[in-house]
């Protein structure tokens, strides 16, 4: 196993050490969670290989995320289901997104965690993770070939929409990015197909 030196404070707390620090497969963070090391009450992730500490959620952020979750679960055809705040595991990552829109049944699930094969799209709710979404997870998840990536903008009160992901190049991204403000309405698409469509101010607390 490498180590790194990571001196990036990606939890505004203590500074992360800048000494080498050990990088975690998706393997090795399984064992973790197996063995007790790391409880479902601990607020963390995997990203990239760090066990990265998950900020914590405000009313307007929770308001958000069971609006979408919500609408999402009033749109979405037989043969898929939505899930919230619940881990996806990736080729190195076990991100736990705000809200994704999953393949199957959540039985299908037993054994594994959904996958990026499983997963039709995948919405973050951003307020003072905006950074962290529009890098880290965007990053992730289109490295992941995940088609299509929201983020619900806070701040800014607009959601941001990105597609065709291209994980070619060293720092994976999506091609195409497209905005839409709290007067616009955004397709839902599962699959290449539109399902719906949803009113941005709708979504927004």
């Amino acid at each position: 196993m490498s180590t790194y030196t990571y001196n990036v404070n990606q939890t505004g707390k203590a500074p992360i050490p800048t000494e080498p620090v050990w990088r975690f497969s998706v393997k090795q963070y399984h064992e973790m969670i197996q063995l007790g090391i790391i409880t479902e009450d601990d607020p963390v992730e995997l990203l990239e290989g760090w066990i990265i500490q998950k900020m914590p959620k405000n009313p307007p952020h929770r308001v958000a995320n069971k609006l979408v979750r919500n609408t999402f679960e009033q749109i979405v055809p037989a043969g898929w289901y939505v899930d919230a705040q619940e881990p996806v595991t990736l080729e190195d990552s076990e991100p736990e997104p705000d809200v994704v829109i999953v393949k199957g049944a959540t039985r299908d699930y037993i054994e594994r965690h959904p996958g990026s094969q499983d997963l039709a799209l995948v919405v973050e709710i951003a307020d003072s993770t905006l950074e962290r979404d529009r890098s880290y997870k965007k990053r992730i998840y289109a490295r992941a070939g995940i088609a299509i990536y929201w983020i619900v903008n806070l701040p800014e009160q607009k959601i941001e929409v990105y597609t065709q992901p291209d994980n070619s190049i060293e720092e994976p991204t999506y091609k195409r990015r497209q905005d839409y403000d709290s007067s616009s309405q955004v397709s839902v698409i599962i699959d290449g197909l539109e399902v719906g469509k949803v009113f941005v101010r709708d979504l927004l607390p």
